[in-house]
């Protein structure tokens, strides 16, 4: 019996302090569609990892009708990358220049993004820092407005999650953390998850990023600064926006001004999901997929939903 392939090889990187951090590709398998398309680079949420977009890259990757080339990246601190000494680096505008420069090594010109969550604020800073550097965006449960009820339910759980004995245990863990934003979230799903959320180690679960990342969002005490100055880069870009319905980070009014400044924006409601939406189910990865050929292709237009 022969085991499947791996569809990615791991890049590894040193930024400019000494820190060695990890990426992936996902090859394209062309197909009928014939030469190559446009690049897309994947980057994660706050305590998130480039394992969180593995189906997403998978299914890009190796669609036949319009394989494109997928790169992750572990920031800093997170997945298989280094952690810093010094935890005030965990901060966005350095996380982007690692970004811009995982960009250089895997010689991506203007790729097309996908930014979940503080991925998504990372985008938009690149945008500002290098505009010709930026493709289409697609934000995944993130805008210019960051509701504070969302922000601290995650400031509860970061750096304070139990380690668990099993992947069952890490199932079931994130099951119960998830019950009302997922609630359709099947108990091996949650189990297929966990592994995305934590290394592994012998086996068994270990920490899928630095406990100290907690705080970097202890100095957030009071409302969080709006951005949207930042949010105008991105003016210039096709914009997909993903809100999971159950969402308490982007709200339903941020997303309606978001359509109001961006001429150039389309967003999808993920039905039964909270923050952020997994990537994980068919219709998601369909609307992304429309999204970056109609982007590629010069034909896209704005839509309030995609079906």
């Amino acid at each position: 019996m022969t085991s499947k392939a791996q569809s990615y090889r791991e890049i590894y990187f040193t930024t400019h302090d000494g820190l060695r951090l990890c990426g992936r590709h996902y090859p394209a398998v062309f197909g009928s569609s014939g030469g190559a398309r446009m690049p897309l680079l994947c980057l994660a949420g706050l305590s998130r990892n480039g394992r969180d977009f593995h189906v997403l890259a998978e299914a890009l990757s190796q669609s036949f009708d319009g394989a494109r080339d997928v790169y992750t990246l572990d920031y800093r601190g997170r997945g298989q990358s280094d952690y810093d000494a010094n935890w005030r680096n965990y901060a966005v505008p350095l996380e982007a220049v690692d970004v811009l420069d995982f960009m250089i090594v895997a010689g991506l010109e203007r790729p097309a993004i996908i930014g979940t969550s503080r991925g998504g604020l990372i985008a938009m800073v690149m945008a500002a820092l290098r505009p010709r550097a930026v493709g289409p965006v697609v934000l995944n449960d993130i805008g210019p407005v960051i509701e504070q009820k969302g922000l601290g339910r995650i400031s509860a759980y970061v750096g304070r999650i139990p380690l668990p004995a099993s992947w069952a245990e890490a199932g079931a863990l994130l099951q119960d953390m998830g019950r009302r934003a997922f609630p359709n979230v099947a108990p091996e799903e949650w189990i297929a998850v966990s592994r995305q959320w934590f290394n592994e180690h012998k086996g068994r679960p270990a920490p899928g990023y630095d406990p100290a990342l907690a705080n970097a969002l202890s100095v957030l005490d009071g409302p969080i600064p709006q951005l949207w100055p930042q949010f105008e880069g991105l003016k210039r870009v096709p914009v997909l926006v993903l809100r999971g319905e159950n969402s308490d980070i982007l709200s339903a009014e941020t997303l309606e001004a978001m359509h109001r400044r961006h001429p150039q924006l389309s967003s999808y409601i993920v039905p039964g999901e909270g923050h952020a939406p997994l990537l994980r189910d068919t219709q998601s990865i369909q609307v992304v997929a429309q999204f970056l050929a109609a982007s590629e292709a010069s034909e896209w237009q704005p839509r309030l939903a995609y079906g």
